[in-house]
């Protein structure tokens, strides 16, 4: 006899296909254009649950958003060692289930506690709101804010992720914040770089680091203007494809961003919270921020790649756990 769980699984998948078919097929779907979105509504008195209540100066980017979603117990009782935020968007279904059966399974290890999250934002489709809070109800792993869902609000679907951390899981050793096409070897992760038996750092923050300026070529993805960024040079940053930082670095970077201006760069803004902190980020080049052919003993040096399909990565995730006795 089938559990509820699985039932209620089976009949999420079949209502993600049928929306998918139905955005795609019978009307055209709507594409958000245009530059960031912000509510246009006064700033809220928040509890201490909800955000900060200590910033005396005046804000410059008030996150002035409300969690449509969310997930305020998950960290209750037990102290995380790895929290895990992974940028999606609505339709990546597919993406954010094979990560859930391979390295974002919260059980992966059974004497280190993963918690691993979801960051969405709202869907301008109301059906793909629908489908996110019935697969929410399932699984209890997403986090949605009421900014709209886009490429150019990247940066708030951060800050809701540290936010998150900051409110609700303030004790949490480390934190990882990726995408949905990544695959990440949580091995290496957990213990080559974090190493749970050791004592927890502080202000750490690593990652792929770039150093680099801004393109001003208003065709490129990476546009950046001279109106929202006038120098020539950026502060060294980490791609925002992987990057992993100390728990106590989610507040303060959550707090340095109030008080600095907004870019829809997610990765170059928090390299300029980083800096106004005082605090460099470290290279590592085990961060693989592109596409890498799949071979076990490359893979088994890595902690992240880049432009992973979700059939890959479970492909990939089956491989290596099949052949963790040979050597390389």
């Amino acid at each position: 006899m089938p559990s509820k769980v699985s039932c209620l699984y089976l009949l999420t998948v079949v209502c993600w296909a049928s929306a998918l078919w139905y955005l795609s097929g019978s009307r055209p779907s709507t594409t958000y254009v245009g530059q960031m979105t912000f509510a246009r509504k006064p700033l809220p008195r928040l509890s201490k649950n909800d955000t900060f209540s200590n910033i005396r100066t005046r804000t410059l980017n008030p996150h002035n958003f409300k969690f449509l979603i969310n997930e305020p117990k998950k960290c209750e009782g037990t102290t995380p060692f790895l929290v895990l935020l992974i940028s999606t968007n609505h339709k990546e279904f597919d993406a954010r289930q094979a990560i859930r059966e391979t390295w974002g399974d919260e059980n992966i290890f059974s004497d280190v506690r993963i918690v691993t999250l979801f960051l969405l934002g709202y869907n301008t489709e109301p059906v793909l709101n629908q489908m996110v809070e019935q697969e929410s109800q399932i699984f209890h792993d997403i986090l949605v804010e009421d900014f709209v869902d886009s490429y150019h609000n990247l940066t708030l679907k951060t800050l809701m992720g540290m936010r998150w951390v900051s409110s609700f899981c303030p004790n949490a050793q480390y934190v990882m914040k990726t995408d949905s096409d990544i695959f990440v070897n949580m091995d290496n992760l957990v213990f080559n770089l974090l190493r749970p038996n050791t004592k927890p750092r502080r202000r750490f923050f690593t990652g792929h680091v770039i150093n680099g300026g801004p393109i001003r070529d208003v065709h490129s993805k990476w546009f950046m203007s001279r109106d929202l960024y006038p120098d020539s040079r950026y502060p060294p940053f980490c791609s925002g494809t992987g990057y992993v930082f100390s728990g106590d670095m989610a507040e303060l970077l959550y707090k340095t961003s109030l008080h600095t201006r907004l870019l829809h760069l997610e990765d170059v803004y928090v390299g300029l919270c980083l800096r106004k902190l005082g605090i460099q980020p470290f290279q590592n080049n085990a961060f693989n921020h592109w596409k890498m052919t799949y071979s076990l003993c490359r893979y088994r040096k890595v902690l992240t790649v880049h432009q992973i399909s979700p059939e890959e990565i479970l492909r990939i995730w089956n491989d290596m756990s099949n052949k963790k006795h040979l050597k390389c």
